[in-house]
């Protein structure tokens, strides 16, 4: 049993207060650092959500750990970092989230996920700062959801980083136009407007978190999940 009641995690060059599972010498992204672990590298502790928590060691990044669904993240001159808490492996859940999110760089809130056969990549987005993340994906449809529409786009990743090694991968994402940092999710409404585009996801659902992750940024979020 766990008996402290928040947990850590600060990144600088190396990880410290707690260590994360230790990169390998061919391992430099966040993908090849999640699939290795429990499971698939992240940590599951004190109130069973899982949490991953990686940077690429430019700037400083702070996680804390708040347990009761909810976690922090500070980060200054960070390079290119993502940090949450969620679930493995994802599902069609209606996600409950509050809390702040600040920055006036290139960072982002959403819900986070990978699947396998095939290999795709997720993100409900429902803020950002000064970059959307999707700008280089091609929009193909809207979805009215949870009180707002949201942009559906497409891209391709060629020989990229993925949960799986170095892959080529479609990315799909929904984008909320109008931005919150509290609010409730339906996944499967997304998922289901997916898969009517022809967008499908793959049979074997990995990590599924309500992620910050930014680049070349300085900012804080404070996100508490059910």
């Amino acid at each position: 049993m766990v008996s402290f009641t928040s947990l850590i995690v600060t990144c600088f060059a190396t990880i410290g207060a707690f260590a994360l599972p230790a990169l390998p010498s061919n391992a430099t992204n966040l993908h090849e650092l999640l699939s290795r672990g429990t499971p698939d590298g992240g940590i599951s502790i004190g109130d069973g959500y899982y949490f991953p928590c990686w940077t690429d060691g430019q700037g400083s990044v702070s996680y804390q750990d708040n347990f009761h669904g909810s976690y922090s993240v500070q980060w200054q001159d960070a390079g290119s970092f993502i940090c949450g808490k969620g679930w493995n492996p994802g599902a069609t859940r209606v996600i409950n989230y509050s809390g702040s999110f600040n920055t006036s760089g290139n960072a982002f809130l959403s819900v986070y996920g990978w699947t396998r056969n095939p290999l795709i990549e997720y993100y409900i987005v429902e803020t950002f700062g000064s970059y959307n993340p999707s700008s280089a994906a091609q929009k193909i449809a809207t979805v009215s959801s949870d009180g707002s529409t949201y942009d559906i786009l497409r891209t391709q990743r060629v020989n990229q980083p993925s949960i799986d090694g170095t892959r080529t991968f479609y990315q799909y994402w929904s984008v909320r136009q109008q931005h919150r940092s509290s609010g409730t999710v339906t996944v499967g409404n997304h998922f289901n407007a997916w898969k009517d585009l022809g967008l499908n996801l793959g049979s074997q659902h990995s990590y599924q978190i309500v992620a910050t992750e930014g680049y070349q940024s300085s900012g804080s979020a404070s996100i508490t999940i059910s």
